[in-house]
């Protein structure tokens, strides 16, 4: 079986800016409620801290040089949504801090509490290191929680078309 042909078309890029803008609209709905989750939904976001846009203070980029993984859950406040970023404010060791991040930093996207989560080609380095776990204060999540779980069946989405260099 022979290679497929290059695209002239950049359909990997259009699919990860779609997929990125069901965040954005789910962000949106949030924000637009009032900032409150319906029902049992809360969100684990991971970010790479390096992306252009990124704005987080800088005792979490240092803690954080590569990646971050937040939680959208109870203890949040102000989330504005743009069109190609959100903006949240959340405590790290009962330190307000806010954060802004662009859709194209994001890497994933999980809402456990339906199973749904979205995979994101990195938009920095090609190199992937280690995701330390949620580090924003919220004692209700257990240490099970996984962000990647893909392979049980979930509803994940992963996305990655394999680019040739």
């Amino acid at each position: 079986m022979s290679d497929a042909p290059d695209s002239l078309i950049p359909y990997d890029e259009i699919v990860q800016e779609a997929l990125r803008a069901v965040v954005g609209r789910v962000l949106g709905q949030v924000a637009a409620g009032g900032g409150m989750l319906p029902g049992m939904h809360h969100f684990y976001i991971t970010f790479k801290t390096g992306a252009p846009g990124v704005d987080i203070p800088q005792r979490l980029r240092e803690r954080f040089p590569d990646e971050m993984t937040i939680v959208l859950q109870n203890k949040f406040w102000d989330l504005k949504v743009e069109d190609d970023r959100f903006s949240v404010g959340l405590s790290f060791n009962q330190i307000p801090s806010m954060l802004l991040i662009p859709f194209s930093a994001i890497t994933a996207f999980v809402d456990p509490a339906v199973d749904f989560g979205l995979q994101f080609q990195a938009v920095v380095d090609d190199e992937a290191e280690p995701v330390d776990a949620a580090e924003n204060d919220s004692p209700e999540l257990g240490d099970d929680t996984s962000v990647e779980r893909s392979d049980d069946g979930s509803n994940v989405v992963t996305v990655d078309f394999g680019k040739k260099k």
